[in-house]
């Protein structure tokens, strides 16, 4: 993620690893104002790109996506740590079902996970269907064994779900509703988001501000999942009205987005992490698009 004003790329914690088909980079990305309303007319001109602190050699391609298709997976924890506020994040899910995917292209896909995962409703556009999915949802029923796979549930929704879409013409995304503590996956988080941002999918979740002296770990996974994927983290405990605002405030975001393509200056087939960073106009307060890329290897 960038932010207006910015002359270099972000650095931080490890980002995932993906991987470069050709010598090109594809992103998608949303604007908004001060105001924090979407900017719709932007310009190829008025945007810097750097890559590696290097601007591209060629922009090859800009434009707008306006009024998306939704591709949204609903993931809800089940493990016994949420038990307390499944009926809440059932609420939520409800919620957003009938007041983000209102398009009668939009499709959404319900699964859960503890232990294990499944994928409880797959891609319909019926309401009815996963209004009654969603309050089907038990605690516990995928707890096979102790433990909770966030990871693994986070990478098959990618690889297998949305894997399969043409990620340059849905707007996709995972709707999370997790305390983002992993302790069983066989996949790391960095594998997870390598899959979604492959499938150009963004995560935005839902979470608990943990209460005083308990670990804050799992808010930092739920950070960095957001962030890396071009998400976002929602506070689970605000009020229904709050709630309604970000749920709109998704929707905007992925149906209004934009689309560039640019030829890096010095791509070596190395297997190198490149840093992204994009630099708008003035008028542009904030840009939310993914940190960066690997390069493919020789």
């Amino acid at each position: 993620m960038a932010q207006r004003g910015s002359d270099s790329p972000r650095l931080g914690v490890e980002v995932p690893r993906v991987q470069l088909a050709v010598d090109e980079v594809v992103l998608t990305f949303h604007a908004t104002d001060a105001a924090g309303h979407p900017v719709g007319d932007l310009k190829p001109e008025e945007i810097r790109v750097w890559d590696n602190g290097r601007p591209p050699r060629r922009i090859l391609a800009f434009e707008a996506l306006r009024d998306r298709a939704l591709r949204g997976a609903i993931l809800l924890d089940t493990s016994e740590s949420m038990q307390p506020v499944l009926s809440r994040d059932q609420a939520i899910a409800m919620q957003a079902v009938k007041s983000i995917f209102t398009g009668s292209s939009d499709q959404t896909l319900i699964g859960d996970f503890a232990y294990g995962s499944e994928t409880a409703r797959s891609w319909t556009a019926d309401h009815p269907s996963l209004l009654g999915t969603i309050g089907s949802i038990r605690t516990g029923r995928m707890n096979a064994m102790p433990g909770t796979s966030l990871f693994d549930a986070i990478f098959g929704i990618c690889f297998g779900a949305m894997g399969s879409l043409d990620p340059t013409a849905t707007g996709n995304f995972i709707l999370l509703f997790s305390d983002g503590e992993d302790n069983a996956s066989r996949t790391s988080a960095d594998e997870a988001l390598t899959a979604c941002q492959r499938s150009n999918t963004a995560i935005y979740a839902f979470h608990d501000t943990p209460p005083p002296g308990r670990d804050a770990g799992g808010a930092a996974i739920l950070r960095h999942l957001a962030e890396r994927s071009g998400g976002k983290v929602f506070d689970a405990d605000e009020s229904r009205e709050d709630f309604a605002r970000d749920l709109e405030r998704l929707a905007t975001e992925m149906r209004n987005q934009y689309r560039l393509v640019y030829s890096p200056a010095a791509l070596v087939h190395d297997g190198s992490f490149h840093s992204i960073a994009l630099e708008p106009p003035d008028r542009v307060r904030r840009i939310e698009v993914r940190s960066g890329y690997y390069a493919p290897g020789s």
